[in-house]
């Protein structure tokens, strides 16, 4: 992958190309092989470039036949071969760009729909003078830019925006609300007044006169395109799907290892690479020290029957904070979840051998592995309880619950919330929208895409929900900033758009069936992995953070949130602030999620507020501001 950026100027004066110098210094991280600019006028590009495909060739911006398009793209098109045969263009290089480039040139937005891969792109076409923004189908790859009526600026992560404006952006606090509602803030918005996100599946057209439109080039299948299947037949077609998205997954002009956790999703991936390539494969596990939390035994019990080269890191307290500001500075948003410190840990040990790495990412969302989708109808439901009992009744359980009724706290406080939409997102919520109402006195902000009713399939507005949510705005932008920090690239082929589009066509009772979570896709998995990784309890990448406050992470915890100019504490008020901390120090229930939101908001804040003049100052992306938390 790659790091890309660009100014298109609407008052008619050239880009300087001084301030695309600084922009893509800023993405240094996301392509250390080569560094590229090209400006025609009021439009310039940069790019940075980690080469994958096309080693030696392919360099960036890149000019169509003719010049009448030029092209800034960053990610990999896993059927460009193909596409090359189907196509008479004068191709000059064997790389996947220039196969975006000719696709887009013949067909415009309509030709994304033959692009197979994970990719963000700017293409500017010199007789229209228009830009076009283009973000892949579920949101693998992230694309964010600026627009008012001077100038677009886009680029691959929002630091790269920043030096392009005309004044430093302030907070947005409807965004602080919705942070704190789901641990990330839904496209459009960031938490950068000013500063949007490119959806999944759209494309931004803004013409030479600033004039802009959005269009949406892909979604999910509807649910009146169910196919008529039984779960034999499931099962078998959602094994080809995944055959053929794994292969696709590996094309490459370079080494590709797989994230290994000893859980069903990327243990499935694993054994299907290794059926693909005579070389063993590289394998990279985590683990937090021996007990509960250490998956490494599962993991090196599947990579002793697939035979791969096996690679472990153990990740400790101290590596939060000293990373924490780092990682911040690369992910330009509160690091949201635990993991995603031991994701960028686990993405270094990567780097020591491969460029590229598959993961498990996507099975939960599209085959109903969480807990909460066995209680979808239920969620749905339960709203024909008033709401002025609901929320009581389950508040007053929650407090009679023991300390380590986690999961059926979460539970409760979600099914207690006013609508499904709240309901829906209360899984994943740190704060009960009652609760940061209380605590903020602010509304949330956009809603980001409106979801159809879904009374009579609840899991399936579930899924689709997570699909065009949870995971572009956090789980994949967790993976694309935690390895692109290490330049190491990150492909999910669960994710690949025909498998999604299969899940959607399949019958929820194939996902979630006899109380069982993702059954269709662990009767696959027994088709290739041990029964004893196919039917152990969901563990996910769990982090003992709950441990860590009440031990090493206690003071560092107490410190940032309470002490004076705290940016948390100034927001909430500091009373509520060690009331939260001294709950969770005394064992009266586990609030580590709700601190670690806190923190890491904290953390946010100090590096992009309180000293922006350091944004950048380390080109490599190598540091952030301020060092360590």
């Amino acid at each position: 992958m790659c790091g890309i950026a660009g100014i298109a100027r609407f008052d008619g004066q050239p880009v300087d190309p001084a301030m695309l110098s600084t922009m893509t210094g800023l993405l240094a991280h996301r392509g250390p092989d080569a560094e590229g600019f090209w400006a025609q006028g009021p439009v310039g590009f940069g790019h940075r470039r980690l080469s994958i495909i096309d080693l030696g060739g392919s360099a960036q911006p890149m000019a169509s036949a003719g010049g009448r398009h030029h092209i800034c793209f960053n990610g990999e098109i896993f059927n460009y071969r193909q596409l090359r045969e189907q196509m008479s263009y004068p191709f000059q290089t064997g790389g996947d760009t220039e196969v975006a480039l000719a696709v887009f040139a013949e067909k415009g937005i309509d030709g994304l729909s033959r692009l197979v891969g994970q990719f963000a792109f700017a293409v500017h076409d010199a007789d229209s003078g228009g830009l076009t923004l283009v973000r892949d189908r579920v949101g693998v790859l992230p694309l964010y830019y600026y627009l008012d009526g001077s100038q677009l600026v886009f680029a691959s992560e929002i630091k790269a925006i920043l030096p392009a404006l005309p004044k430093p952006p302030a907070v947005d606090h409807a965004s602080v609300a919705d942070y704190l509602a789901g641990r990330s803030v839904p496209a459009p918005a960031t938490l950068f007044e000013g500063v949007r996100k490119l959806l999944p599946g759209h494309a931004l057209s803004v013409a030479r006169d600033g004039r802009s439109t959005i269009r949406r080039y892909w979604s999910p299948p509807l649910a009146t395109e169910e196919l008529p299947v039984d779960p034999r037949q499931a099962v078998d077609l959602v094994d080809a799907a995944l055959r053929r998205a794994v292969e696709r997954a590996t094309v490459a002009d370079t080494p590709v290892g797989a994230y290994l956790s000893g859980g069903v999703d990327s243990s499935l991936v694993t054994a299907l690479m290794s059926q693909r390539t005579d070389e063993p494969v590289h394998t990279f596990s985590v683990g937090f020290g021996p007990g509960q939390h250490d998956e490494r035994p599962m993991a090196r019990l599947v990579s002793d029957q697939f035979a791969t080269r096996h690679h472990e890191i153990v990740v400790k307290p101290s590596d939060f904070a000293d990373l924490w500001s780092t990682l911040t500075w690369h992910r330009d948003a509160p690091v949201s979840e635990p993991a995603d410190i031991a994701v960028h840990r686990l993405a270094q040990l990567a780097r020591e051998h491969v460029r590229v790495v598959l993961s498990g990412e996507g099975a939960d969302e599209l085959f109903g592995g969480y807990p909460k989708y066995r209680l979808a109808t239920l969620t749905s439901r339960i709203g024909i309880v008033p709401a002025g009992l609901r929320g009581p009744l389950f508040d007053g359980v929650q407090r009679s619950l023991p300390a380590g009724a986690n999961r059926l706290r979460i539970a409760l406080r979600a099914l207690g919330e006013r609508d499904e939409r709240a309901r829906r997102d209360g899984w994943f919520a740190p704060f009960t929208e009652r609760e940061r109402n209380r605590l903020l006195g602010i509304a949330r902000g956009e809603p980001g895409r409106l979801l159809p009713a879904t009374r009579n399939d609840p899991l399936r507005g579930m899924l689709e929900a997570d699909l065009l949510g949870w995971l572009p705005d956090n789980l994949l932008e967790r993976g694309d900033r935690m390895t692109m920090a290490a330049s190491v690239e990150m492909r999910p082929p669960l994710l690949d758009h025909e498998l999604v589009e299969l899940a959607f066509r399949l019958p929820s009772s194939v996902k979630v069936r006899d109380g069982r979570g993702k059954w269709v896709l662990k009767e696959v998995a027994r088709r290739y992995l041990p029964t004893l990784i196919v039917d152990r309890p969901k563990v996910g990448f769990r982090v003992p953070l709950a441990d860590w406050f009440r031990g090493d992470l206690s003071d560092l915890a107490a410190d940032m949130l309470t002490s004076n100019g705290s940016f948390v504490g100034g927001l909430l008020g500091t009373a509520p602030v060690r009331q939260l901390l001294a709950t969770h120090q005394q064992g009266r229930r586990n609030e580590e999620i709700r601190i670690w939101t806190l923190l890491c908001l904290e953390v946010w804040h100090e590096v992009f507020f309180r000293r922006p003049d350091r944004i950048g100052s380390d080109r490599t992306g190598s540091a952030a501001p301020g060092g360590g938390a």
